[in-house]
Parts: C-alpha cells; sequence; structure tokens
C-alpha cells in the first residue's frame, strides 16, 4: 500500500484551533433560507437549474482539521465538513447538490483521505472547481483530487470496499504544543510490545459491541448489527522533530461509533499494564462495553484512506 504525505508536517498539527470556514451567500429577504442562490422559489432545491441540464457524477478526495467541526456529516445549526462543501459547491455550480461522503467521523476527527461523491453539471472544469472549493474553504477543508466517475453509479459509501485510520499517540512526560491538535498525549511510557501484541484478536470478522456505542432504536426496530470484518491493524514506532510517536493503523470494511477510539483507548491501557494483552480476546468476546478500556480522544484520528479496488 502506497504511503501519503502527512497531512501536518511531521505528524504534527497547526498552530492553533482551525475555525470551520463559513460560506458567505447573499439570500434575498423572500427567499427560503434552504434555497441555494439563484435557484427559483418554484424550483425544487434537488433539481438542477434548467430542465433537463446535464449531470456526471465526480470524485473528490478531501482532507480537512476536524477540529473546528461538529463530525463531518450534516447536522442542524452545527457547523459540519460535509455542511460547508456543500454549501461551497452549490456556490459554485449554481445548482441544489446531494454529496454522499465514504465514511461519518465524529467531531475532532480529521481526515486525509476522506471520498465524496457528486453529481454536477456535465459542463464543469473540475481544475477551476477545485480552485475555487479551496478558496472557500480552505485550509479547514480543502480539495487535494477531483476527477469524473467512469461508473455513472459510483458512490463514494456503497462502493468502498475498505476504509482505513491512523491514531497517534505521544507517550511523553510533557505534551508539545506543534502535535497537541492531532496526537493523544499520553503521560506515561506504554510497552509497545505489548500493544503490538493485543492486535492479533482484532483481526478477521468479530461482533465489535464490547467496542462501540450503541446506536438508538426504537422498540419496534431491530438493533443494526455491529459486526465488522478487520483486514490489519498494527502499531508501530514513528520519528518525528518532536521525538517518537506511537502510530496506530487498523483497516476494514466497515466501522461503528466508536470502534477505532475504544481499541485504542484498551491498548493504550495495555500499553500502560492496567490490561494484558491476552485479555483482549475474552473483551471481544463479552460483547459489553462495560469490560473495554476508555475511549482515546478524538483529535488523535485521522481517516487516511478509501479503497475501492477497480470502482472508478
Amino acid at each position: 500500500m502506497s504511503t501519503p504525505e502527512l497531512p501536518f508536517p511531521d505528524g504534527g498539527a497547526p498552530t492553533g484551533p482551525v475555525e470551520a470556514p463559513t460560506v458567505p451567500v447573499d439570500v434575498p429577504v423572500d427567499v427560503p433560507v434552504d434555497v441555494p442562490v439563484d435557484v427559483p422559489v418554484d424550483v425544487p432545491v434537488d433539481v438542477p437549474v434548467g430542465v433537463g441540464a446535464a449531470t456526471r457524477r465526480a470524485r473528490l478526495l478531501v482532507a480537512y482539521d476536524g477540529s473546528g467541526f461538529h463530525g463531518f456529516a450534516e447536522a442542524d445549526a452545527q457547523p459540519t465538513v460535509m455542511g460547508v462543501l456543500r454549501e461551497a459547491l452549490e456556490r459554485v455550480t449554481r445548482i441544489a447538490v446531494a454529496p454522499v461522503g465514504a465514511g461519518r467521523t465524529d467531531a475532532g476527527v480529521h481526515a486525509w483521505g476522506q471520498v465524496v461523491s457528486v453529481d454536477l453539471p456535465a459542463d464543469t472544469d473540475l481544475d477551476r472547481l477545485a480552485h475555487r472549493l479551496n478558496r472557500l474553504c480552505g485550509p479547514a477543508i480543502v480539495v487535494r483530487e477531483v476527477a469524473w466517475c467512469v461508473d455513472p453509479a459510483f458512490s463514494a459509501r456503497f462502493s468502498a470496499q475498505w476504509r482505513h485510520y491512523r491514531y497517534h499517540v505521544l507517550a511523553a512526560p510533557v505534551p508539545v504544543p506543534a502535535l497537541a491538535a492531532t496526537t493523544w498525549h499520553v503521560p506515561a511510557r506504554l510497552d509497545l510490545w505489548a500493544m503490538q501484541l493485543a492486535c492479533d484478536p482484532f483481526i478477521g470478522e468479530h461482533d465489535f459491541a464490547s467496542f462501540c456505542r450503541l446506536p438508538k432504536v426504537r422498540a419496534d426496530q431491530e438493533a443494526p448489527s455491529l459486526r465488522r470484518r478487520v483486514l490489519l491493524a498494527q502499531w508501530s514506532r514513528v520519528e518525528s522533530d518532536y521525538g517518537s510517536l506511537l502510530r496506530f493503523e487498523i483497516r476494514a470494511n466497515a466501522f461503528c461509533h466508536q470502534m477505532v477510539r475504544s481499541i485504542v483507548g484498551t491498548m493504550v491501557d495495555v500499553g500502560s499494564g492496567a490490561l494484558h494483552a491476552g485479555q483482549i480476546r475474552g473483551i471481544l468476546l463479552a460483547r459489553s462495553r462495560q469490560v473495554a478500556g476508555r475511549v482515546a480522544p478524538p483529535h488523535g484520528l485521522t481517516l487516511w484512506e478509501v479503497g475501492y479496488g477497480d470502482a472508478r
């Protein structure tokens, strides 16, 4: 697997928190606020401006600093990555769009390889689009690449075969300010060898109820499955200008809510000696959140890459 460049130099972070950008739009007083500019009031917002306007599906590779956002997915009255990106897309293309992301990330979680699919006017200049989006949304959100999809049915979410996350931990007596936004500072010595041993039980398909925040369901609904297939899980030591960092990498077909952060927190407990690597299998089989370790904070986590195989 090719390894792209780190989103921040040496795995570090911006020097201060990055606020979520806003996309200023002058909306006439008599136009509902949820209707994009230049869309007539009597035209449904999910229909491109112009009857029979030709559209084509595009694929965007997106990176973002999640510290200024209330997660990736859109939420009412909260700044989110998708909300800001959608508003910018609508401002540039002058049509209503419905972008789809490869995966939802929690508040404070970053991305270097998020993928978004969206239908755009067929005559869109993609290079110009990316340039304008980056001017509107950067530096908190940037479009690294954009291309037309070969398959018109391509979906960033449903065509994905796996998602790959990275988590960075700084195990040192004192924190490093330059790493504070992207690295979890743990003021204790951690046994990397023990944490590596703890990875083995996660490989394969399991019920990850012990490591997931249970979704809320109505009494008449069936609880969704928490079975996931983990393809890779490993710890390594990486060097930076600020000393050694511990990097956790995990790849799976999908993840449930807080799964990666719960796994990281539990394995940090193994590294500190609060748990033993041999206990991990039993924690998995228990299918109870109460027996697992703590949940690691969100800012150390980055959605690094999404795999699609031959799907384009």
